[in-house]
């Protein structure tokens, strides 16, 4: 029987609990130099705004270890410090008030090392990511498996899970990482059976918009849909916000996240005499900062079928040539020039959001 995500443990990241049943949270990482307190700070306040949970940000000098600080006072969510190979880091990151940090114990040098880690994480208080990559699997795994497996990355998440716990810490989130998809869902499939620990899933370098959003939801999808998954990161190559946008639709669509507005689109028809892409694409944008109403938008490209296809919507609006119409509950309540549409919209949403 695997670890469903209301039975994992609770862990207290900043002012934000995960595990234990508590909301999927959504991740993301930040692409600027952290040295750039400035810079950093602005972009994770626009993924703030689009959405996000938890941020993390590389750590690779105890520059940015200092930066920590700056950026922790000008932020509203837990600020994550990802640190590779230098343990030194992690304890600045957290002297430097981080709210977790995220390093593989198995690459930090000796014990000593990581005993000194483990001493620093329990003096502040603060939970470590055990994070562990299909790329980044011991010799000795690989050898006894042959390959990269999804066995091979659970037992070596294990026995990183293991170096800590023999100091006596258990403040901990496991993170499994591969490319490979399928090998991802068997990896989390396999350590749900073996551990309660809250998991941050994504798949790694997805790659660009497209194909990583498509990856992404495949995998995760697979992943969350059994129960598995405490929190999320939809990894690509791109505008950070673009990954908060992408997570939020997928858990909507899995029925993890009930806020939020769904739009709904008609496919294009020799009917359509408006650009209806361009349209649907700007009411999506539109509707993003709409997190509190949780209802249907619909968006159709005539004025024939639009509103007995929109009947299901809350919300709908329907084009034709020059003019459309602005929709509730399938009733038409008024034509519109085309021009005025997303306004009239607006309109509708700022209504409903005040009823």
């Amino acid at each position: 029987m695997s670890m469903h995500r209301d039975n994992t443990k609770v862990i207290k990241i900043g002012e934000r609990v995960i595990g234990g049943g508590n909301p999927v949270l959504i991740q993301s990482m930040t692409n600027t130099k952290t040295e750039d307190v400035q810079a950093t700070v602005a972009q994770i306040l626009s993924l703030e705004e689009a959405g996000c949970d938890i941020v993390r940000c590389t750590v690779p000098t105890l520059e940015a270890a200092e930066a920590v600080r700056e950026i922790k006072k000008q932020i509203h969510i837990p600020l994550v410090a990802d640190i590779h190979f230098d343990y030194r880091m992690a304890i600045a990151a957290m002297e430097n008030g981080a709210d977790k940090i995220r390093i593989n114990p198995g690459n930090i040098g000796g014990e000593d090392r990581v005993k000194a880690v483990v001493e620093t994480a329990k003096k502040y208080g603060v939970p470590i990511r055990v994070g562990v990559n299909s790329g980044s699997l011991e010799k000795s795994i690989l050898e006894k498996y042959g390959h990269v497996t999804a066995e091979g990355i659970v037992e070596s998440a294990l026995d990183k899970v293991a170096m800590l716990e023999k100091y006596d810490f258990d403040q901990m989130v496991i993170s499994i990482k591969s490319s490979d998809v399928l090998m991802c869902v068997k990896a989390h499939e396999l350590i749900a059976k073996q551990t309660n620990y809250p998991l941050h899933v994504g798949i790694t370098e997805a790659g660009t918009l497209y194909s990583g959003n498509i990856k992404s939801a495949v995998g995760l999808g697979m992943i969350l849909g059994q129960g598995i998954g405490d929190t999320i990161r939809v990894s690509l190559t791109g505008d950070p916000v673009e990954e908060i946008k992408s997570a939020k639709l997928i858990l909507r669509t899995l029925g993890l996240r009930n806020s939020g507005i769904t739009v709904v689109s008609c496919p294009t028809c020799g009917r359509t005499q408006i650009d209806l892409i361009a349209l649907a694409n700007q009411v999506e944008t539109m509707v993003a900062g709409y997190d509190d109403l949780n209802i249907k938008v619909a968006v159709m490209g005539c004025v024939v079928n639009g509103p007995g296809e929109a009947r299901e919507a809350d919300l709908g609006i329907a084009g034709g040539k020059g003019e459309g119409l602005i929709m509730k509950h399938g009733k038409v309540l008024r034509k519109v020039p085309e021009s005025e549409l997303l306004c009239e919209l607006k309109k509708e949403l700022d209504a409903m959001r005040q009823a």
